[in-house]
């Protein structure tokens, strides 16, 4: 079966890269995108996405703030925090951790997949 993921991140890049990576992968797409917090948590809602990987830092609502949302409506989906602002995150590492499921840097991007496929095994 296959496990649909939602990306939200605000660099258009990024968001290209995840979804290139997820293209050839046949055990996993796309169910959206999103660009920012706000959004995510509206697609969320709407597509019931097997995992959410969310930008730490987006416009209109942060990923930490998505994922308190997001956490509360659906609190058996797996949310991973992709991060470029690591140290950032482990200050407040304590209150992240009851939201999200996994912190992965953006600079180990080659390895996210392996995180996915460890929280939504297909």
């Amino acid at each position: 079966m296959v496990k649909t993921i939602l990306v939200a991140d605000d660099d258009a890049q990024i968001r290209k890269t995840l979804c290139e990576i997820f293209e050839r992968e046949q055990a996993y797409e796309l169910c959206e995108e999103a660009t920012n917090g706000k959004e995510a948590v509206e697609i969320a809602m709407r597509c019931n996405p097997d995992l959410i990987i969310l930008d730490f830092s987006m416009p209109v609502m942060s990923g930490i703030q998505a994922a308190k949302l997001i956490r509360a409506q659906m609190p058996s989906v797996p949310i991973i925090l992709f991060t470029m602002h690591e140290e950032t995150i482990f200050l407040h590492v304590k209150a992240v951790q009851s939201l999200v499921n996994r912190i992965v840097p953006k600079t180990e991007m080659a390895h996210l997949l392996n995180h996915v496929r460890d929280l939504a095994p297909a």
